[in-house]
């Protein structure tokens, strides 16, 4: 396992260096003279453990522990003072601190160990954290909706992959949750106490993501004014995911296949290999097969993430699942802007059933909001959606949404798509389930609900 990172902070030279020279046997050692400096360092990196002066020149050792708290990952701090006394500790305490200890009793040893039993506490309120979650969230799937039979298909491979350590490749236009599998695929597996670290190529230079992913040392390239820890590294135990796959150079594919083929690496400027047990899940909207042939994609590496490939549909091709995520968002955005919005009228039915959908579930999430917002009443009616969704031209391959009747909720809407559908294949329930986008046992369930038996 790489070594915790240690961010000492002190305005005397002496010290600090004497402190790294005495700890940087276990720990990777950074420096800092002053509280401005040191918070710079938080920001841009993330850090195991923190040791501070109180008396400092900008701002006292307190003031940075509060700060260091408020960050979302923050690190073990313990504060330093030649200032002992139980007020300094007991408001140490308060403001965070996680120890606290007298510069002039210091022993490198009882140091150490009140590092070691520091980060021991803080491994496991992690993990009760991580428990509680878990217990939460029955299956980690609880953001992803979706009763149709492509859908169950998704959610089937992600359960068996999950506790698994294969890398996988998601596939789909964008839009389609390809974020929210990846994670689910690390909330069901092992590493679910560990970091999901997630990477965006789209729009960094080759040198900007490389440094991004496999991290740099100071004076690697101009404007490299310190050694930076890449995000392989910060997903260590965890998952890396890596969105855009199809995006990332040829210089970045060759390293990258590196990686998946001996998970080591160097940091740009550096000739010291690395290593790290990270979990790899990535994404593209792009055919990857294509630009193998067209040369642009590596035949290697695209075998290399296609261990399990898990193709997420279109929403044009799960119009069963619309009225169930519609919804959802109605729900999620009227209890955000405190409306007592909670239906939907039939004309906006139909307008959100013939709607094509090019941007996918982001874009009918975003178009429900936009319904919450402007409603002027408890439902949401056609002029309440965006002008794209109820003008645009019907999918060409979206199943007709039944008659629209006055006042129809939506499980009367869903009842008659129901009855429309096994009138269609004269009663034929497989065929029947199949129109309508969902399973044989989801229309068993809804003619029990809506008492439909005999038909």
């Amino acid at each position: 396992m790489n070594p915790h990172t240690l961010l000492i902070v002190d305005d005397e030279k002496t010290t600090r260096d004497g402190l790294r020279a005495a700890l940087e046997h276990r720990f990777e050692v950074y420096l800092a003279e002053d509280a401005k400096v040191a918070m710079d360092l938080l920001e841009q990196e993330s850090f195991d453990v923190l040791l501070t002066d109180f008396r400092l020149p900008n701002e006292d050792g307190m003031k940075l522990i509060a700060r260091a708290k408020s960050l979302p990952k923050p690190p073990v701090c313990i504060l330093m003072t030649a200032y002992g006394s139980e007020e300094i500790a007991v408001e140490a305490m308060k403001r965070g601190a996680d120890d606290y200890i007298a510069k002039g009793r210091l022993q490198i040893d009882e140091l150490e160990m009140r590092i070691a039993r520091a980060l021991r506490q803080q491994s496991l309120e992690v993990e009760n954290v991580t428990l509680r979650r878990q217990l939460d969230t029955k299956f980690g799937m609880e953001n992803i909706l979706g009763q149709s039979p492509l859908m169950q298909e998704v959610f089937d491979i992600v359960q068996q992959v999950a506790p698994t350590r294969a890398t996988v490749l998601l596939l789909g236009e964008s839009g389609t949750g390809k974020e929210l599998i990846a994670k689910a695929i690390h909330q069901l597996s092992p590493r679910a106490g560990q970091p999901m670290v997630t990477v965006h190529p789209a729009g960094l230079s080759a040198t900007l993501l490389e440094s991004e992913l496999f991290g740099h040392e100071k004076g690697a390239f101009t404007g490299a004014h310190e050694r930076r820890i890449g995000r392989i590294e910060q997903a260590q135990g965890g998952t890396l995911f890596l969105d855009e796959i199809g995006e990332i150079d040829a210089v970045i594919q060759i390293k990258l296949l590196r990686f998946l083929g001996e998970r080591t690496f160097e940091r740009v400027g550096s000739n010291k290999t690395q290593s790290a047990d990270v979990r790899l899940v990535a994404a593209t909207n792009k055919n990857l097969e294509e630009m193998v042939k067209a040369g642009s994609f590596r035949e290697d590496l695209f075998f290399r993430l296609r261990v399990v490939e898990v193709r997420l549909p279109p929403l044009r091709e799960r119009t069963g699942d619309l009225p169930l995520l519609a919804k959802s968002f109605l729900q999620e955005f009227a209890r955000e802007n405190n409306k007592p919005v909670n239906d939907f009228t039939p004309d906006a039915l139909n307008a959100l059933q013939a709607h094509s959908w090019p941007g996918n579930v982001r874009e009918l999430r975003t178009a429900v909001e936009h319904g919450v917002v402007l409603s002027r009443s408890g439902k949401i009616t056609a002029r309440d959606l965006p002008t794209s969704v109820r003008n645009h031209p019907p999918a060409q391959t979206a199943p007709q949404p039944a008659p629209a009747r006055n006042h129809l909720t939506i499980k009367e809407t869903e009842k008659q798509m129901v009855i429309s559908a096994l009138r269609e294949t004269r009663g034929n329930r497989s065929e029947a389930a199949k129109r309508i986008g969902v399973s044989r046992r989801t229309l068993h369930r809804k003619l029990h609900e809506f008492q439909l038996e005999d038909l």
